[in-house]
């Protein structure tokens, strides 16, 4: 998410995360200075197939909060909030973060 969130704009910061299949798809792009960046990982997802808009700055901050090396986003609509979580729980102690998507620029 660091490495994609670099290259986007810098008003936004925006994010878009493509899940089809098992492989997820995050990208930036800022078109005022045409920066993009692109990185696909593997993921075990359930349902059809989305893409969704986030900021990445609230992304990286939820990211860095969780000692996890695997999370748990789970997406209904991309006008709808996410649930973020660690896979890994630690001394009963449970994490949930939200998300709110914003509206991607086509």
């Amino acid at each position: 998410m660091r490495r994609v969130s670099i290259f986007s704009n810098k008003t936004t910061h925006q994010v878009r995360l493509s899940i089809k299949g098992s492989e997820l798809q995050v990208s930036a792009e800022d078109l005022d200075f045409s920066n993009e960046a692109t990185e696909r990982l593997g993921c075990q997802y359930k349902g059809e197939d989305i893409t969704i808009g986030f900021n990445s700055r609230f992304l990286v901050e939820m990211l860095n909060n969780m000692e996890s090396e695997e999370v748990r986003l789970e997406l209904s609509a991309p006008n709808r909030a996410g649930i973020l979580s660690p896979m890994e729980k630690e001394d009963q102690e449970t994490i949930t973060m939200l998300v709110m998507p914003v509206m991607l620029s086509q």
